[in-house]
């Protein structure tokens, strides 16, 4: 497979410049070394910008509500484990709208990989501050600037057990499909937070802001060690890119018992009556 075999005939509709050029890029590049054909993959998304993703490469693809984005994801793998489900999803909408789903997900640690495009602000509905804003920011809607700290995904993630937590940045191709396929490779939940540039809305948290303090994390980073994996998640003047934490523990599938089963999606139903069910709404 070829990244191009992963075009979409959709038009894109993000600004000129927006980095989720740089995430679908990457994206399109992890697919196409996975060597997984369109019809074994799923894309699920929510609402806003980064939620668009999906209909720009050429796969299946779910669009659910403003921040549900990830139990839809969830259920898609539950009943379809032959599946290589993936979110893609912005800050706003995972954190924010859906961060109780984000809680109870990486809880659940279901194999399915949440690529979070994290550009610090609300662009779909046109600038408010974001989960992950800067404070000082300042927006429409917070014109004396933001005065609430940023919510730590990273962090949070981490203190949660996620299994494979990383951070990649949209300007960074390359290292982006490495950390896009690393996190489809590892069983369980894996978080991807990237660094996307807004071009329109954002003035603050820039290509060149992010080119001042953007760093790849070195190879002397033991990623199995949380204790290391929680001191860089934590650096704030300066931010690491790349695989903060990775390792193995017991997915959903594997915990329920599931992964013995024959996938839910492969029961015969041919002789299941709804009808009483149906009959309860009448």
């Amino acid at each position: 497979m070829e990244p191009n075999d992963f075009n979409s005939a959709d038009p894109v509709a993000w600004c000129p410049g927006c980095g989720n050029f740089g995430v679908q890029a990457a994206l399109k590049a992890a697919l196409a070394q996975l060597g997984k054909e369109p019809r074994q993959l799923l894309l699920v998304s929510g609402i806003g910008q980064a939620a668009k993703m999906p209909h720009y490469i050429k796969a299946n693809f779910f669009n659910g509500l403003h921040g549900r984005a990830l139990p839809a994801a969830a259920a898609a793998k539950i009943a379809n484990r032959e599946l290589t489900v993936i979110v893609t999803t912005g800050d706003g909408d995972c954190y924010g709208e859906g961060g109780n789903h984000f809680l109870h997900n990486i809880r659940r640690n279901v194999d399915i990989t949440v690529i979070v495009h994290d550009n610090q602000i609300y662009g779909l509905t046109k600038g408010q501050a974001s989960p992950t804003s800067e404070p000082g920011m300042k927006t429409k809607i917070q014109p004396g600037g933001v005065i609430l700290a940023p919510f730590p995904p990273l962090e949070t993630a981490l203190a949660l057990g996620c299994g494979f937590v990383a951070r990649g940045y949209a300007a960074e191709r390359e290292h982006l499909t490495e950390l896009i396929l690393a996190g489809i490779r590892h069983k369980g939940f894996s978080l991807i937070d990237v660094f996307q540039p807004c071009v329109s809305f954002n003035k603050l948290n820039t290509y060149e802001w992010y080119a001042r303090r953007v760093y790849k994390v070195g190879p002397e980073h033991d990623a199995a060690d949380k204790t290391a994996a929680m001191a860089l998640a934590a650096q704030r003047e300066r931010l690491p890119i790349g695989v903060i934490y990775s390792g193995a523990k017991p997915s959903y599938g594997e915990l329920s018992g599931l992964d013995g089963m024959p996938p839910l999606v492969d029961a015969d139903i041919s002789n299941v009556d709804i009808n009483p069910a149906l009959a309860d709404f009448r």
